[in-house]
């Protein structure tokens, strides 16, 4: 069984392959350049949309009917498959509004920047994590602080 992480990567680089063509974001090019906003657009939306897909491939096995194993171990078996299936979808779900923040920042100009230090987020981390809002340094200190405040 993949795991949630897992099966968000395997849908970022199946996305990553439906828009695969000539073109691929270059550090030789000014950056957020018109070229590397319109890649980001469109891998974004083609993530968006197989996220879509897989969520209603999972709703038409739902309303094909109940799970109707004969063993209780069977039916205990694929309860449990379907509670993990379900917390993915709503991960997912979660993604799709962070997907469409991702998008409106395309629109707005914003899209590539760290919103804490305005610096420019890096193309390695956005080929990585499409919808980034930060640097790596900037998440570090986030997750430091959020740590910090959580032992507290």
């Amino acid at each position: 069984m993949t795991t949630v992480l897992g099966d968000e990567i395997d849908v970022l680089a199946k996305a990553k392959r439906a828009i695969a063509g000539d073109y691929l974001p270059s550090d030789a090019e000014e950056y957020m350049c018109e070229a590397q906003l319109d890649y980001y657009r469109r891998l974004l939306q083609e993530w968006k949309k197989l996220i879509l897909s897989a969520a209603q491939d999972t709703l038409q096995q739902l309303q094909d009917g109940p799970i109707r194993e004969p063993d209780l171990n069977d039916r205990a078996s694929s309860e449990t498959d379907w509670g993990i299936e379900l917390r993915t979808r709503d991960r997912q779900r979660k993604l799709i509004a962070k997907i469409d923040s991702a998008l409106r920042r395309i629109e707005e100009g914003e899209y590539g920047y760290c919103e804490v230090t305005g610096e420019p987020i890096g193309l390695g981390r956005l080929s990585a994590r499409p919808i980034a809002t930060m640097t790596v340094e900037a998440q570090e200190a986030h997750e430091r602080r959020e740590k910090i405040s959580r032992d507290d």
